[in-house]
């Protein structure tokens, strides 16, 4: 059910950095030079012997925020996701992936939600990067309630972690009352199509259950919170009784959410899939978050004609 609170990921992001620091004082927080739009400014604000501004120094950060992991601190670093997956790739991977570091990372404005400044920096491929790198978990949270039991599982993994953060409002999905990391959850049940989704494309899948359910076909909606590492068996038997299945993300098709499902379903499954997603595009500026959702086909009308698509294969 959607809900019509809305909360941004952004401020759940900085409150439960905030919690985190009162609870544990290993906790750090590293920023470039954005924590008044990551709200990293939060943490700043509380525990300023405990904040590093690091300026706009992406690469820096990283390899600082390697440091301190090594000598027992938990460092959770942001920045725009562009930058934070993009910009800083070459430390993450060899700084702090290798040595598999407790090193957090938080791409904050993510996919398009950053609509007025185009492409440069909307990251349309981040989680396809953050997945290719060994030892990487990677979040994906739909809402401001699992934003912040993520940022609060992410402080007790050892080994790096990324949490893709949107920019905008979003309704209240999950309320919080449960998330486990790697395992995916059913938000609506259904018989016919299994959607997997994640982000703000939860919401969209939600709506699209409900008008799939007008024409006749039963919609099961699936929040997939963690795309790295997921489990394999928990995905094929949640879609395994469906005739087909669709993926749904604000992310390239590339790499992303459906990527991750059909690995999980190879030599398991054998089902009909179709993916919602960018069409390998970049971003582009708009006026508008939902301007730019509606022109990349991020729609609840585009999860309708995906599943119908299913359907159709399946005679």
């Amino acid at each position: 059910m959607i809900s019509d609170i809305v909360v941004n990921q952004r401020v759940a992001y900085g409150q439960a950095l905030l919690e985190l620091g009162a609870e544990n004082a290993d906790i750090v927080v590293l920023e470039a030079d954005l924590g008044k739009s990551t709200m990293s400014s939060l943490f700043e604000e509380k525990y300023p012997d405990r904040f590093f501004e690091m300026g706009i120094a992406e690469q820096n950060m990283v390899s600082t925020a390697a440091g301190l992991s090594i000598v027992g601190k938990i460092p959770f670093l942001s920045t725009f996701a562009v930058f934070a997956s993009g910009r800083a790739y070459d430390q993450i991977r060899q700084a702090v992936s290798i040595p598999s570091l407790n090193v957090n990372i938080c791409g904050s404005s993510s996919g398009l939600s950053d609509f007025g400044d185009g492409a440069t920096h909307q990251a349309v491929e981040d989680i396809a990067l953050m997945r290719a790198i060994p030892n990487m978990t990677v979040f994906v949270p739909a809402d401001a309630p699992e934003t912040r039991l993520m940022v609060r599982t992410m402080a007790g993994i050892q080994g790096p972690c990324y949490i893709k953060i949107n920019r905008n409002d979003l309704p209240i999905l999950t309320g919080g009352a449960r998330f486990e990391a790697g395992e995916p959850h059913v938000l609506r049940q259904g018989s016919d199509v299994a959607i997997f989704a994640n982000g703000v494309m939860l919401s969209k899948a939600l709506e699209a259950a409900a008008e799939l359910e007008s024409l006749s076909v039963s919609a099961r909606v699936i929040n997939v919170g963690t795309v790295k590492p997921l489990k394999a068996e928990s995905v094929a038997r949640l879609c395994g009784d469906c005739v087909g299945v669709v993926t749904a993300e604000e992310h390239s098709i590339v790499g992303g959410l459906g990527s991750a499902i059909s690995e999980c379903l190879q030599g398991r499954l054998t089902k009909p899939i179709q993916y919602v997603g960018i069409r390998d595009l970049f971003g582009t500026s708009a006026r508008g978050y939902t301007e730019l959702l509606d022109y990349y086909g991020l729609t609840g009308g585009a999860v309708v004609k995906a599943a119908l698509h299913v359907m159709s294969m399946c005679g």
